[in-house]
C-alpha cells in the first residue's frame, strides 16, 4: 500500500511538473493569447494561500510544491498582464 506521504509527494510532483511546459513556452514566446488573465490571477492568488496553509500546518510538501508552482505560474501571469495592457493601449 502507498503511504499518505508518498501519495502527497507524488501529487505535488505531478501537479507542479505539469506547469513546466506552459511556463517554458510562455516565457520563450511571450504568447498568452489563449490564456485567461483572470484565471491565472485567481490561480496564482490561490497558490499563495496554499503556501500560507502549508506554513500554518507546517507541511513541507504543501509549502515546497506550491512555492515551485508559484514560481512557474507567476511569470505566466505577469506576461499575460503585460500583454493585456499592451492590447488595451492599441
Amino acid at each position: 500500500m502507498l503511504s499518505g506521504t508518498f501519495i502527497g509527494y507524488l501529487a505535488a510532483f505531478l501537479t507542479t511538473a505539469a506547469f513546466v511546459p506552459q511556463a517554458v513556452k510562455t516565457i520563450r514566446t511571450r504568447d498568452t493569447e489563449g490564456i485567461s488573465v483572470l484565471m491565472y490571477l485567481s490561480f496564482t492568488t490561490g497558490i499563495v494561500f496554499w503556501i500560507a496553509y502549508g506554513v500554518v500546518r507546517e507541511d513541507p510538501v504543501i509549502i515546497i510544491a506550491n512555492s515551485l508552482t508559484f514560481l512557474l505560474a507567476l511569470p505566466i501571469l505577469l506576461i499575460a498582464l503585460n500583454n493585456a495592457r499592451k492590447q488595451k493601449a492599441l
